[in-house]
């Protein structure tokens, strides 16, 4: 078990949840999962109190994969907003699961059919609170 604090807010966590129960009604998956099971150990906050440098739905995340050295940055978001090729993340992809919840600076262990991968989180840009809830 992880043991770095997850923050989310109240919204996110229950339309998580919500988004959780349905695809699971149609598919059994280790990401579902693990982010349900990192959504029963969250802190529950007020979106005005997550700290600035936390992965929250809709930030933006530059990582660096250790291994490779290559940088990307993605926008956290809901499976109905994601892009990949726009740098828009699904929290149901493995990485997106992976990153939400750790703070700037950490280093992230991604499970990959290959092996584990290790990222670094070098940024984190919060987003407007109206530009989360779009």
């Amino acid at each position: 078990m992880n043991p770095t604090p997850l923050y989310i807010t109240r919204d996110d966590h229950n339309r998580l949840h919500l988004l959780i129960n349905a695809a699971l009604r149609t598919s059994r998956s280790a990401a579902l999962e693990k982010l349900r099971g990192e959504l029963d150990r969250a802190v529950v906050i007020d979106p005005a109190a997550v700290p600035p440098d936390i992965v929250t739905m809709g930030s933006t995340v530059k990582i660096e994969d250790l291994y490779t050295s290559e940088i990307e940055e993605y926008t956290l978001t809901y499976p109905d907003r994601a892009d990949i090729a726009a740098g828009r993340l699904s929290i149901l992809a493995p990485i997106g699961t992976a990153l939400i919840g750790f703070r700037e600076g950490s280093i992230v262990d991604w499970p990959t059919p290959g092996g584990i991968r290790r990222l670094k989180i070098h940024r984190v840009t919060q987003p407007a609170l109206a530009e989360t809830r779009a």
